[in-house]
């Protein structure tokens, strides 16, 4: 009988079997990551998030007309919520030329402590959130940033 010695040592992995796992692992997080759609899940919770600004803006202003004997707290634009650069809302420490002005909402903290900002908002001065008045003399506020398609306005 001869016995057949093996002077090298392989205990390690192939090129080959190397490739292959790199290979699993890398279709294994692509499928993770097209289930898991992680810019999908950020849009939706800034949605979330416009539309309670939305709704906190909005009630700040009714409070302030209903303490004020329908006064409204600031010069706001007869029109459609969104469709002029105009309807911005200014931030309470911002300059408001060009935006609407609702520091009275925001004076004291007595209806709201800071003016809301749009999670995605380019403009210094302005919150991203617009306001309108409609003909019936609704308020109506809006974000116009809101992603995937989704429409968040609240009209009273």
């Amino acid at each position: 009988m001869k016995y057949f010695i093996s002077l090298s040592n392989n205990k390690g992995f192939t090129f080959i079997e190397m490739l292959l796992v790199i290979a699993a692992i890398a279709i294994l997080a692509a499928v993770v990551l097209l289930v898991i759609n992680p810019r999908k899940h950020l849009g939706e919770t800034e949605n979330a998030r416009r539309q309670s600004d939305v709704n906190t803006i909005l009630n700040a202003v009714y409070q302030y007309v209903i303490d004020n004997d329908g006064d409204l707290p600031g010069s706001i634009p007869l029109g459609v919520c969104g469709d002029s650069v105009m309807n911005e809302i200014c931030r309470t420490e911002g300059v408001c030329a060009g935006l609407v002005n609702l520091s009275k909402i925001t004076q004291n903290e007595k209806y709201i402590i800071t003016m809301p900002i749009d999670p995605r908002v380019t403009n210094l001065n302005g919150t991203g959130y617009h306001i309108s008045r409609t003909v019936n003399e609704r308020i109506v506020v809006c974000a116009p940033k809101a992603e995937q398609g989704m429409i968040i306005s609240v009209a009273r």
